[in-house]
């Protein structure tokens, strides 16, 4: 039996839609969504505009990443509507009309200047829930700005976890491209590349350039793994060459990827065994990922692995449960275990009680989680341990008193290889979990 087709896909992903979309206007006491594309902003004192982002909140509906001007409208028992901005202009490439199967469920207006978009509006913005940032609203009187309201955000971003069937298909999709990229980055790094050589091996290969991935790409080599979010990528390759993080997406359709991968230089290395120590311990978590399972516990059984990584190797001298009761692993694994991902890398409603607002809490002393919900059905999730060798964090663990639990003999052996993060981004379903970045490195060696 052959899989559904992406235009079957979509069009249950937009019948899911407009049953929250009408659920949550009724939540907030409203008649009509609105939902602005963006706009662009430019730089103060300049005529250069930032690069542009579209709304998530819009391209939910649509798989229109590049749109600004435009607007999303949808009335309970009527066709979404999109009133879309293609101006008349020489200075800029104009966006292209709308194609492809999802055009069918949608009407379609098109308008050549952003103010035109108030006819095609409800009359009255007073009974719009206008979904977006303060910058879409029209005119110079503000009409139509964004109000946001809370009631309808809770709903939306609540239910937004749960992905649609399309929607998985196509953060399969981001995560192909972004597997092939890793690969070509690979093979940069083992020719010698330096960082921003490896950076533009990545991009080409992805077929995205910096502003069109999900994120800013972290490029890392040694000792620049130790920086969580590094971003600098030097021009100059080091000597010695030791190690390389690289944590990098590519997206599709709207939807984005997140993977990360780490490896070493020297592949018979004690590195390169500490590498494959936390990719064992790291695919047991993504086996993790089942219906019912609290997110916050993967988060602390990560820590219990990681310690046990580093006991192993000789950095810890005390158990895996002392570290964690402690605080000691938290050093050498100062981030979360991962997120939700989607339309955003690190996606809403990580933190959401229910539909109707409140949060629940992060464990005690671990305040970088982004997740804390129970795992359900069509969540996607990264899962992301990382064991680094960072000089504040060593030093305040020493300030701390706890000094006497590493090694620091072994710390130093390590220490010039940074440290290792590998990410994966993984599908709860009512079974087994899919692993939509292993799958793509499967394919791609077929």
């Amino acid at each position: 039996m052959s899989a559904p087709s992406t235009a079957t896909l979509y069009a249950d992903h937009l019948t899911t839609l407009i049953e929250r979309a009408t659920t949550a206007l009724a939540r907030g006491g409203f008649d009509h969504l609105v939902i602005p594309s963006g706009t662009l902003h430019y730089q103060v004192f300049d005529d250069r505009d930032y690069p542009y982002a579209v709304n998530p909140q819009f391209k939910a509906w649509l798989p229109l990443t590049r749109a600004p001007g435009s607007w999303l409208v949808f009335t309970p028992g009527a066709r979404p509507k999109l009133v879309y901005l293609q101006p008349r202009d020489y200075w800029h490439v104009v966006p292209g009309t709308p194609t492809g199967a999802w055009v069918e469920h949608v009407d379609i207006v098109v308008i050549r200047k952003p103010e035109e978009a108030q006819q095609h509006l409800p009359k009255n913005a007073a009974r719009c829930a206008i979904l977006g940032e303060a910058q879409s609203a029209l005119g110079r009187y503000d009409a139509y700005k964004p109000n946001n309201p809370q009631a309808v955000v809770d709903y939306l971003d609540y239910h937004r976890a749960f992905k649609t069937p399309y929607e998985i298909a196509m953060l399969r999709r981001a995560s192909e491209r972004a597997v092939r990229a890793h690969a070509a980055a690979e093979r940069a790094f083992r020719a010698g590349a330096s960082e921003f050589g490896i950076h533009l091996a990545y991009c080409q290969a992805a077929g995205q350039d910096a502003n069109e991935l999900p994120y800013t790409n972290i490029v890392a080599l040694n000792t620049h793994a130790a920086v969580l979010h590094y971003t600098e990528r030097d021009r100059l390759a080091p000597d010695p060459l030791r190690s390389f993080l690289i944590d990098a997406g590519a997206g599709h359709a709207g939807y984005a990827a997140d993977v990360t991968r780490t490896y070493a230089h020297d592949t018979g290395s004690e590195f390169q065994a500490m590498i494959d120590a936390v990719d064992t311990a790291q695919r047991a978590m993504c086996d993790q990922v089942r219906a019912g399972v609290d997110y916050a516990r993967i988060h602390l059984d990560a820590h219990l692995a990681l310690a046990g990584v580093l006991r192993e190797f000789g950095v810890l001298k005390i158990s895996p449960e002392q570290a964690l009761e402690t605080g000691v692993s938290t050093a050498f694994f100062p981030h979360g275990i991962g997120h939700g991902i989607g339309l955003q890398v690190h996606d809403v409603g990580g933190f959401a009680a229910s539909d109707t607002g409140g949060t629940i809490a992060k464990p005690d002393g671990h305040p970088y989680l982004r997740l804390t919900r129970t795992l359900e059905p069509g969540m996607v999730v990264t899962i992301e341990p990382g064991l680094y060798f960072i000089d504040m964090l060593l030093d305040e663990l020493k300030a701390d008193g706890k000094g006497d639990a590493v090694d620091w003999d072994r710390v130093d052996t390590f220490r010039p290889y940074g440290g290792i993060r590998i990410e994966d981004d993984v599908v709860c379903t009512d079974g087994a979990p899919v692993n939509l970045t292993r799958d793509a490195w499967a394919d791609l060696a077929d």
